[in-house]
């Protein structure tokens, strides 16, 4: 029975998708026209159309999951604040985890994508028509071959930003650039028991391309007391209970400065981090251990 219910879920995501595809990709189109009022207006029904996208999935994940989700840390939320939000990285469906725990209550989760991915059929038109950032990064043996290209990369991304000056957003990172596995904490000598090693480099680039408008962290850490599901044991009902702890903390303070120039900039920037990680670790810990203590009375 749960693996029907796994094919009805899928089912229902699938024609959910298709339904919303139909409309982005020919308002996308129709952004193409290069007036700014007019591409303004169709952004903001795009991001509707987005927002009601992910509103029915996570009616299909009530319908057919049956998933508890225990969440702390969401009362001084508003859709009307810029947001950079950052959280561990362990399944794909933690996707679907923010994607359900801040629907209506923040703008419209955004990731910054490789230039790259906008030529991906279809999908890179979405992407572009909602506003997705696309970031270029030059690698350090490609700036010392061309020196002139240095700086480059973070003026493309701050002007693929500038609309986000009149219109709230979320960006979101995995600051640990991939998903958590034994293999990989073991190959990375991680210092903590649940995390990866935190990247700095992805939100330094952020901050110095939006620092003005972002001055909201939404630190988020997620927690499967069952352990990390893959996206079929979630839609087949599998997981019982998702935690999720949300942490709000101002960023005018921890902004990077010449992150990329200055290592003495780029050490304190990597240590507030590493402190973060750390925090997150224990809380990691401390909700596995209240696990383990439940379990045990049963």
């Amino acid at each position: 029975m749960k693996n029907l219910v796994g094919v009805f879920s899928v089912l229902g995501y699938g024609i959910n998708t298709l339904f919303w595809f139909v409309p982005i990709i020919l308002l996308s189109l129709l952004k193409l026209i290069p007036i700014r009022p007019w591409q303004t207006v169709l952004t903001r029904i795009l991001d509707r159309c987005a927002t009601s996208w992910v509103s029915i999935n996570n009616l299909n994940q009530k319908l057919t999951g049956g998933t508890q989700f225990d969440v702390k840390g969401l009362n001084p939320l508003t859709p009307k604040e810029w947001y950079l939000v950052i959280a561990n990285h362990q399944s794909w469906v933690d996707i679907l985890v923010l994607q359900r725990v801040f629907n209506r209550k923040i703008p419209f989760l955004k990731f910054f994508l490789k230039r790259e991915l906008i030529w991906v059929p279809f999908l890179g038109l979405a992407w572009w028509a909602l506003d997705f950032p696309f970031m270029r990064r030059y690698k350090k043996a490609f700036l010392e071959k061309y020196p002139h290209k240095k700086g480059k990369d973070l003026e493309t991304t701050r002007a693929a930003c500038e609309k986000f000056r009149f219109k709230p957003v979320s960006i979101m990172n995995f600051v640990e650039g991939t998903r958590f596995t034994p293999q990989k904490h073991a190959a990375q000598n991680s210092p903590f028991d649940h995390l990866l090693r935190p990247k700095a480099g992805g939100i330094a680039f952020v901050l110095n391309a939006m620092g003005d408008k972002l001055h909201q962290l939404l630190d988020v850490t997620i927690h499967y007391p069952q352990g990390a599901p893959s996206f079929w044991d979630f839609v087949c009902g599998k997981v019982k209970q998702i935690q999720v702890r949300v942490k709000v903390t101002s960023l005018d303070n921890v902004l990077p400065g010449d992150y990329f120039d200055s290592e003495e900039q780029k050490l304190k920037f990597q240590q507030w981090l590493n402190q973060r990680w750390q925090q997150k670790d224990a809380l990691l810990e401390t909700l596995e251990r209240a696990t383990c203590s439940k379990e045990q009375a049963v």
